[in-house]
């Protein structure tokens, strides 16, 4: 018995994982370094070379990993852009002729109606545009790339798993351009855990059956820590005396303390006087602000990208019935360069603000507000001209 374990032990040892494929060199080697390891895992020698017989390296794909400029745009813009009067009219549309569905999500899973259509919009437009990548290669090129192979790697061997199943084409398969599939955009990863035969004939299909597709996005964000029949994000009105160093995505207090300090809804009535939540100002003091509910952080295991989160949130409840947010008159944006040169400055004073890339995500955010504190301004981590000024 203990010999039989500790060969089993040895082996798992000697077993490459997804992270021990070396990223870099020629890509024919990485393929083959692939092959290998998916060998070592126990997946046959012949399957494999089916699996991979087709692989080619896509330029286009770490083209397209290289230019999300639009996560540069700030929430207003991108906001506007995005949520057009098309996508709220058939999202409407798709509510009412997919209501039995959505009732099945809502008990199941407790991810509320509005929340997968914003998502079926944001990513395929209700399914009219997947993508046209080869999902095999995109996967084996990022994979490939040493950016985030760690990211992608396990793809590969998940996308494995479901060609053996007889659910994935490497020769035919699409989809975006970082190899999600589908109309809500799944990895393969996340089907083989998350996937769900909603339309009952015995198949995941998540680029044609509705059904599948909405059913896996529900049981997905459940599986991520979605709280089930929970708010996730609702349009507020601030007292002008509120301290803004208490504001953004790391302090949380409950509705009933927020309440005490003076804040109100916008529309309705807040959530639960128990339930926790920390005042979001996508654009600082002088914007839209919005009260994120603890379901609210689930977004950010969907996509790490602020601006894109802050909207989905924000358009799932505009599909519930939620008005059109107050815009304000928030300071001007700085623009790309700005933004480059308000990072390296703040940098240089030792705070972790990732890539210096442009883009205002959670670190830089959450640097400018440390900054805003230490000069007296007021903390609400929007930057500003006057703040890279005083840097």
């Amino acid at each position: 018995m203990r010999k039989s374990i500790i060969l089993a032990i040895a082996l798992l040892a000697a077993t490459p994982t997804f992270a021990q494929v070396k990223c870099g060199g020629s890509f024919s080697s990485f393929v083959s370094n692939v092959k290998a390891a998916a060998i070592a895992r126990g997946h046959s020698k012949a399957t494999v070379t089916r699996f991979l017989a087709n692989a080619r390296h896509d330029p286009s794909v770490i083209k397209a990993d290289r230019s999300q400029g639009i996560f540069r745009m700030n929430f207003v813009d991108f906001s506007r852009r995005i949520i057009s009067q098309n996508r709220m009219d058939n999202g409407r549309r798709y509510a009412r002729e997919l209501d039995g569905i959505f009732d099945r999500i809502e008990r199941n899973y407790g991810v509320s109606r509005g929340v997968l259509l914003a998502f079926w919009a944001l990513e395929t437009d209700f399914g009219q545009v997947q993508g046209n990548f080869n999902t095999l290669n995109s996967l084996l090129t990022l994979s490939h790339d040493c950016r985030r192979p760690e990211l992608f790697q396990p793809q590969v061997f998940a996308a494995l798993e479901l060609y053996e199943r007889g659910d994935f084409d490497p020769v035919n398969t699409k989809g975006a351009w970082a190899g999600e599939i589908g109309m809500v955009q799944m990895l393969p990863e996340d089907i083989l855990t998350n996937g769900v035969d909603g339309d009952g004939d015995g198949k995941v299909k998540l680029k044609t059956s509705p059904a599948d597709a909405l059913m896996s996005g529900g049981n997905m964000l459940q599986s991520l820590g979605w709280r089930a029949n929970e708010p996730w994000l609702q349009e507020i009105v601030l007292p002008k005396n509120l301290d803004w160093s208490q504001t953004g995505l790391t302090t949380t207090k409950s509705v009933s303390q927020w309440e005490s300090l003076g804040v109100k809804p916008r529309a309705g009535s807040l959530a639960s006087a128990k339930l926790q939540a920390s005042i979001l100002l996508p654009m600082g003091r002088k914007g839209p602000a919005f009260l994120a509910y603890p379901n609210f952080s689930t977004y950010f295991e969907w996509n790490k990208s602020f601006v894109y989160v802050t909207s989905a949130a924000y358009f799932a409840t505009r599909l519930e019935g939620a008005p059109v947010f107050t815009v304000g008159k928030p300071d001007p944006a700085l623009s790309d360069g700005q933004m480059k040169s308000l990072q390296k400055k703040l940098r240089s004073r030792g705070h972790d603000v990732g890539k210096i890339d442009g883009i205002l995500g959670a670190k830089t955010r959450a640097a400018v507000q440390q900054e805003q504190i230490r000069l007296g301004l007021p903390a609400d981590a929007w930057p500003t001209a006057a703040l890279l000024s005083k840097l």
